[in-house]
């Protein structure tokens, strides 16, 4: 298994290398400057088309309205990519990440403008009141049709489509039911499986009614899951005011220079915050990713810019609100950089395993400064390897004799470990540590609030992201294909409860796991976006002028 998790390392340290990112960036700077700063038309008109007071759009291919295909998308991207996701970043980045962070969620929505406009020109109309669209039909319809395409157009497209099934049956299912799983168990005590059951029966019940019973699901969970989560984190941010202008300062200052370790927190580079905030507001957002044109493509309108323009307030909506929050909760909190939960007299020495794989000599954990250890409590230790902090996992397995075990995963390591901290820290893992930041104002605060908006969020991700791996079936195979897409509905129901039984064990290995989908699919997208862009680009600088000159009218 050990190699399994080498080669997804692997894989990820390519596709969502420095180079990657910082073209990301850089793309998106581009459509930032190339639309004239399409973020203003988002904030303005796109407020106003979902409110229903843009243009007329009474008529059109779609089945949704401008609202409803914003709340579809959202549904997906307001996930618990901006909870645990958030909190993966600010635990292994330091404060730096939420700086890029926010880079990312301003050009993220040039990004989504752009992207969302393409796939709203190349959708697939033939079934006029349910629209298919996506990056893969932008390969298919745009490019297909050029001399010497045909062919390579079908296997990108078809790359892309697998791409897209892998990272929603990780990052959009198995993600989402894992960390709501994890959430429940630590504060209820209720086996992960019986979570990730539920779920998914939950999310089959909503899948099978299609698209329309998705978008009217999905519009009043949204609101009500973003509302809530938002003003309980405000409620806490307003108790520590006086720290923010602090909090803000160190988020600055560690976004461009080293971050020091502290308790929990191993520390790291200027590099170490970016690629973790980077990460963490690409899966957060899915700006440029090629996942929101798929349910913004059933939009019903005539005019394949309205929806672009709707769609750019997703990264600001997920990243500048919601992130900030949990964010801000998990750096008031101080949690993120916690004391260990129990400590020991002497460091214990490392031993050798397996060439160059080492554990901590410790088979039994210390005595908790407060309470007891529960069975199967995930813990880690701080080891030092040169100049370098790492955590080494573990588990508490209580016996019934009544003794404790500790079950060790070995740290990969070309020289011997040290122990870098005195004692075993907690591992709070992804919502789990947002939830302890929240109970660290009010006792109880977080194990209801998080819990609840866990399920909240994750039940939604788990139906859009359903609805996403349904399409990109229906392209590989055809409307036609029942049976098929049956099939798939099953098997996404039981991946989603698959995940809560047992083979995703820390925070890192449900970061590596839901990445390697991702990149593939920027590998396809972002070079797409930079071939059809002046397409998007010619399309939004049109609509504008003619709803200036007048020749579009607007809704009364």
């Amino acid at each position: 298994m050990s190699t399994f998790w080498s080669a997804v390392d692997a894989i990820n340290n390519v596709l969502l290398s420095v180079p990657m990112l910082l073209a990301l960036l850089a793309i998106g700077l581009l459509f930032t400057l190339w639309s004239g700063f399409c973020q203003y038309r988002s904030l303005t008109h796109g407020v106003a088309l979902v409110a229903g007071k843009g243009i007329d759009t009474g008529h059109g291919s779609g089945a949704l309205t401008h609202f409803q295909a914003l709340t579809a998308a959202m549904s997906g991207t307001v996930g618990l990519g901006a909870i645990a996701g958030m909190a993966i970043a600010v635990d292994f980045g330091g404060p730096g990440a939420m700086f890029w962070m926010w880079t990312v969620g301003l050009l993220g929505m040039a990004l989504k403008t752009t992207e969302v406009t393409l796939s709203l020109l190349y959708r697939d109309t033939r079934e006029s009141d349910n629209p298919h669209g996506g990056a893969m039909y932008v390969i298919r319809n745009a490019l297909g049709g050029r001399p010497g395409w045909d062919k390579p157009a079908k296997a990108l497209g078809v790359f892309f489509t697998l791409s897209l099934l892998l990272f929603a049956v990780t990052g959009g299912n198995m993600f989402q039911t894992w960390s709501a799983a994890d959430t429940t168990r630590e504060y209820f005590g209720v086996p992960t499986w019986v979570t990730g059951v539920i779920l998914a029966t939950l999310a089959g019940v909503v899948i099978l009614g299609g698209i329309k019973r998705i978008g009217s699901v999905t519009g009043v969970l949204v609101p009500l899951k973003c509302g809530v989560y938002v003003l309980c984190g405000l409620y806490v941010i307003v108790l520590h005011a006086q720290e923010l202008p602090g909090l803000v300062k160190l988020i600055f200052v560690s976004a461009f220079s080293k971050s020091q370790a502290a308790g929990a927190f191993t520390g790291g580079v200027m590099g170490n915050a970016f690629l973790w905030g980077m990460k963490r507001a690409l899966f957060s957002s899915e700006a440029g990713l090629g996942t929101a044109p798929i349910a913004h493509a059933a939009v019903k309108t005539p005019e394949p810019v309205t929806e672009g323009v709707v769609a750019g307030l997703e990264p600001f909506i997920d990243t500048m609100f919601v992130c900030t929050v949990t964010g801000l909760v998990l750096l008031c909190s101080g949690v993120w950089n916690r004391a260990p939960a129990a400590r020991w007299e002497a460091p214990p020495p490392f031993v050798q395993v397996a060439p160059g794989q080492w554990r901590p000599q410790l088979d039994a954990p210390p005595p908790l400064l407060a309470g007891q250890w529960a069975d199967n409590a995930p813990v880690f230790a701080v080891a030092e390897v040169g100049d370098k902090r790492q955590r080494v996992y573990g588990v508490v397995h209580l016996g019934r004799d009544g003794g404790a075990v500790l079950d060790w995963q070995p740290l990969t390591a070309a020289a011997e470990p040290h122990v870098a901290e005195p004692g075993l820290f907690a591992d709070y893992r992804g919502a789990t540590l947002v939830a302890k930041s929240f109970d660290s104002v009010r006792e109880g605060f977080g194990r209801w609030l998080i819990t609840i908006v866990v399920w909240v969020f994750a039940l939604s991700t788990v139906i859009s992201y359903g609805y996403y791996g349904e399409q990109g079936v229906i392209y590989l195979f055809g409307a036609e294909a029942k049976t098929v897409v049956t099939v798939y509905r099953v098997l996404w129901c039981f991946a989603a409860a698959a995940a809560c039984f047992g083979f995703i064990r820390t925070s890192v290995q449900l970061d590596a796991i839901s990445t390697v989908g991702m990149g593939f699919m920027y590998l396809v997208n972002l070079p797409l976006m930079l071939v059809l862009g002046s397409k998007a680009m010619s399309a939004y600088k049109d609509y504008f002028r003619r709803l200036g000159s007048g020749e579009i009218k607007r809704a009364a």
